[in-house]
């Protein structure tokens, strides 16, 4: 009995270390390192992109110190942006952050970027087909923005919605703003579909127009802060004072015109370095088989105004 217990308890023990080898003499998975960025954004003449472009640039230099990073502006233009995605899989980069010229038209060059094996994230905007994407509470900045106009209008008054490029980003901002002034019923929204091109020059001239259409105007929510400030230079040459403009953004040009005698009262804000940061982080992951737990993530976005502003950390403070 004694013998046959010995036998089993042998057999046993082999059976164990056998069974245990191959996981003892496993390589470790390596992690793939980044060593090319594609990024693609609206507009380099953005303070906006340029914060996106360089919160990427950072971001990966700390993955890799080697890292190349290519930057480039689409000027909303929808074909450029294609050459653009085109150039970054012949150039074999790992990791595309793209802020998409058009959400759904863009789809077949992301479809070509990731049977390439390049991950895609989106970033501000969403883009079809995209591994991920990361931007601000887009509907929350409207209406916080709006919210802001109805308590200083108290309820009653004529509105102007200065629209823009008809991307997520901005769709979000006007239908936060839209479902607040609607519960206003005191608002008169005059305008809500002219396209400011997210620009100062647009804004400029959209403000502009509606000045010249209508001889009363309480208030102004711009999609950003480029076009906020067109809209405040144009009401300043035409000698219109006591309309609120309010916005989203809260940029270093916005935090400025805060701090000075101009229309503007009001921002939401948003965090592009931090949100360049996140979608690096979770292409970075992604390359290396580790998907998030949410492809979208939403930045909060808060309100700047003059009150508030000496708290506010801003683009440029250090994270």
């Amino acid at each position: 009995m004694l013998h046959q217990r010995l036998t089993l308890a042998c057999a046993a023990l082999i059976c164990a270390v056998a069974c245990a080898a191959p996981v003892a003499h496993a390589a470790p998975a390596s992690t793939k390192p980044l060593k090319s960025v594609g990024v693609s954004v609206g507009s380099l003449g953005n303070p906006y992109f340029v914060a996106i472009a360089k919160g990427v640039e950072a971001r990966a230099h700390q993955l890799n110190p080697g890292v190349k990073v290519i930057a480039m502006s689409a000027d909303y233009d929808l074909n450029k942006q294609f050459n653009q995605i085109d150039n970054f899989i012949s150039s074999h980069v790992d990791l595309i952050v793209l802020n998409a010229a058009d959400p759904k038209a863009i789809e077949p060059a992301v479809k070509r970027a990731r049977a390439a094996g390049i991950v895609v994230v989106a970033v501000d905007v969403a883009a079809a087909g995209a591994d991920a994407t990361v931007q601000t509470n887009n509907i929350q900045a409207g209406a916080l923005s709006c919210e802001y106009v109805a308590r200083k209008l108290n309820g009653k008054g004529n509105v102007i919605i200065e629209n823009g490029p008809p991307v997520s980003a901005v769709l979000d901002r006007v239908n936060g703003c839209k479902a607040v002034l609607a519960k206003n019923p005191g608002i008169k929204v005059l305008s809500d579909d002219q396209d400011g091109k997210g620009s100062r020059e647009g804004g400029l001239n959209a403000m502009q127009g509606y000045l010249t259409r209508f001889p009363k105007i309480d208030a102004v929510f711009t999609i950003n802060d480029p076009q906020a400030i067109g809209s405040d230079l144009a009401a300043r040459q035409f000698n219109r004072r006591g309309i609120v403009i309010a916005s989203v953004d809260g940029a270093p040009d916005v935090e400025a015109a805060l701090k000075s005698d101009t229309l503007i009262q009001a921002s939401a804000s948003q965090d592009p370095w931090a949100m360049a940061q996140m979608a690096v982080n979770i292409g970075y992951d992604l390359m290396n088989g580790k998907p998030p737990s949410n492809p979208m993530v939403l930045i909060p976005s808060m309100l700047v105004t003059r009150e508030n502003l000496p708290a506010y950390k801003g683009w440029s403070a250090p994270r």
